[in-house]
């Protein structure tokens, strides 16, 4: 059904070549005998994993050297005289608190340091009421105030507002433990609880110093740089798609079970598309960290809007998510067939080009941190999918195989479809009734612009059929040999295929309505950037 200009192919995949790169990849793998621990290959896809993001080698440098730094208070004997065996919390609060990027050790720093001033004073208070109390009644008060302290920081970082404290809460709990405890076993708890909250602030400096001061990984640049790699992914995977939509003919269709695992190793913008839709968390996470962060490189003042970086972040999702219904489109069982497909061609890649430049537009604004004028493109834009529908709308009956081409004598056809072609053979064999008719060009109703049938037998006809069958064996799930078990193409069978035929077309129709629906979604997108720049003061530039 997906033959070109008229041809029909049937592509059979053989079993035994479907199951022979399995098979090769599960006796080479490994890269040894007996597909046993391979160094050299462990070795290179580390050598890869930091070459793909050298921040991620410059962050485990920064942990190493900060760790050195507070250890070497325990080396020396001047500070472990000091601090004695406390000395070792410097340690676990570099440990714990240092994160990947500084707003992040910021938060952790924060949630840290209120943490164990409010244990340490929680601890003090209690420890001097339970020592007031008596030795009977001490060991009473310090096991409920425990029980108590536990339930309700427990309680409280399950509240939504404070879920971002969670990690507080936590600090408190067994800070708050340790220093009562061991206050209690040495008979000071105050001197106890000074000495760690001490060593605790020590190294929370060294960590801050350390990723600040080394080279810095902001998570204000990552979630600029992160925001902006995403508008050139949908731009991207939005002309692969449609550019393998109107090159596909039917000859290399996927596998059903390959369709449902999405593995498309011959579409990496689609990959990077799909990681898009998963960003929200990354988003909204880099945006908390880069909060605490002070102002730094392009982002020079207070009160940066990075949470209109999520907005955004959410818009294009919106947009992202037609893109991927789109591949749906692209990677379903029903396809239309390759010749309607090419009647619409011009005006499906004008669209389509005009809405993939304006989405890098504006990625290249955000990323320069421009604001520049886009009524130019807009217009472009707009009108380039008025004219696709205006196509749609006048080819309409292409579109299903039970309409009449209508009358357009009178009506001047657009230069962009001059290159329409006729696709649907049936329409032409077959009347309402279900009977066969012998086609005549000179007689038939034919639109200008498009070009007349040959005429085709029933015996021609059958066997179009029969392979338009086999091309779509997995919907409705029929064979194509039960129509010779029946005794060839009955009359009961023809509006089966007529409507078969319909259904086919009409995926076509829903292919341009989601790529309609991605435009108009482009305004909102341009709205949230432009709301993004004002509020963030970018520069302003004329296109």
């Amino acid at each position: 059904m997906n033959g070109k200009k008229g041809s029909y192919e049937i592509n059979i995949p053989s079993t035994t070549k479907a199951k022979q790169p399995e098979s090769r990849k599960q006796s080479g793998g490994g890269g040894g005998s007996g597909g046993g621990f391979s160094f050299k290959g462990w070795m290179w896809s580390v050598w890869e994993f930091g070459k793909e993001d050298s921040n991620r080698v410059k962050f485990s440098l920064k942990v190493g050297l900060a760790v050195l730094l507070v250890s070497l208070l325990i080396l020396f004997r001047a500070p472990y005289d000091v601090f004695g065996t406390n000395i070792i919390w410097s340690i676990l609060t570099v440990a714990i608190m240092f994160e990947y990027t500084v707003g992040a050790t910021f938060n952790r720093g924060f949630n840290r340091a209120l943490g164990s001033v409010l244990a340490g004073i929680f601890a003090i208070a209690i420890a001097q009421l339970a020592l007031s109390a008596g030795r009977v009644a001490e060991p009473c008060i310090i096991g409920v105030s425990i029980f108590l302290i536990g339930a309700i920081t427990s309680f409280m970082k399950l509240w939504p507002s404070l879920v971002q404290y969670e990690y507080g809460f936590r600090v408190i709990l067994f800070t708050y433990c340790l220093i009562i405890v061991s206050g209690y076993r040495m008979g000071n708890p105050l001197r106890t609880a000074m000495d760690r909250l001490y060593s605790i602030a020590l190294g929370g400096i060294v960590a801050v110093l350390v990723n600040v001061l080394v080279f810095p990984i902001w998570a204000g640049e990552q979630l600029h740089k992160e925001l902006v790699k995403s508008f050139e992914s949908v731009a991207d995977s939005l002309e692969e798609c449609v550019r393998k939509y109107l090159e596909d003919d039917g000859s290399d269709h996927p596998e059903f079970s390959k369709t449902v695992m999405d593995e498309f190793p011959d579409e990496p913008a689609y990959r990077r598309c799909r990681k898009t839709l998963n960003s929200s968390a990354i988003l909204e996470s880099l945006a908390n960290s880069a909060k605490w962060e002070p102002p730094h490189g392009n982002f020079r003042h207070f009160f940066y809007p990075w949470s209109e970086y999520v907005k955004v972040g959410a818009v294009l999702r919106y947009c992202a998510y037609e893109v991927m219904a789109l591949h749906g489109v692209l990677h379903s069982e029903i396809q239309a067939p390759y010749n309607l497909r090419l009647t619409f061609q011009s005006e499906i890649k004008e669209a389509t080009s005009q809405a993939a430049e304006l989405v890098r537009c504006l990625g290249k604004d955000l990323s320069s941190m421009k604001q520049s004028i886009k009524t130019s493109l807009l217009k472009k834009v707009h009108s380039s999918t008025e004219r696709l529908q205006y196509a749609i709308d006048l080819h309409s009956y292409l579109l299903t195989c039970h309409s009449d081409p209508p009358d357009t004598s009178s009506k001047p056809l657009p230069k962009l479809l001059s290159h329409a072609v006729s696709y649907d053979l049936s329409d032409q064999l077959i009347d309402p009734s279900g009977q066969l008719n012998d086609p005549n060009p000179q007689t038939q109703d034919t639109p200008s612009g498009t070009l007349p049938l040959p005429p085709v037998t029933a015996e021609s006809y059958h066997e179009m059929m029969r392979k338009q069958m086999r091309r779509l064996h997995s919907w409705p799930s029929r064979e194509v040999d039960a129509f010779e078990e029946e005794g060839g193409l009955c009359m009961d069978t023809l509006p089966r295929m007529r409507a078969l035929e319909s259904t086919a077309a009409l995926s076509l129709a829903t292919f341009t309505s989601l790529l309609i629906e991605f435009v108009a979604r482009l305004d909102h997108l341009v709205e949230a950037v432009d709301q993004l720049a004002v509020m963030a003061k970018f520069n302003h530039e004329s296109l």
